[in-house]
């Protein structure tokens, strides 16, 4: 007799990977709401902080606008991995990174020598990024 190879369906079994991947995807639910919350708090700031005008503002504007973008590039990757088979994209990790880092020099630009490593910090992530993107088209044509 020939046995029937096809793929049967298992219910789910509660064993560790199972449990471990329920507790990862519960806990990115809740990081995705705290972001919500979150973006809709620098929302509000970004009003508020639109009454009022002065030079001293500039600094704190574009230090929140980067924090928003940073939030926002969180939650994008956090959908990502749900709509991509429970998969995060390096990508993303990347353009967290590239966000951050200029926030970073944003921030603390006093010492010159910092700024240069960060500045080569971000050269290193833009180069991943170009070659990551490479492989990529690579990839799609063979």
């Amino acid at each position: 007799m020939k046995q029937d190879k096809r793929k049967v369906r298992k219910s789910p079994s509660f064993t560790l990977p199972f449990i471990l991947q329920m507790a990862l995807n519960t806990a990115l639910i809740l990081l995705a709401i705290s972001l919500c919350i979150l973006l809709g708090k620098e929302v509000y700031y970004f009003i508020d902080l639109s009454m009022h005008k002065g030079i001293e503002m500039d600094d704190k504007i574009l230090e929140r606008t980067l924090v928003f973008f940073l939030y926002f590039e969180f939650l994008s990757m956090i959908i990502k991995y749900f709509k991509e088979d429970y998969h995060f994209p390096l990508r993303y990790f990347l353009y967290i990174g590239i966000t951050a880092m200029i926030r970073l020099i944003i921030v603390r630009h006093g010492n010159p020598l910092s700024t240069l490593l960060y500045t080569g910090a971000i050269l290193v992530l833009v180069i991943s990024y170009s070659i990551l993107n490479y492989v990529a088209r690579r990839k799609a044509k063979l």
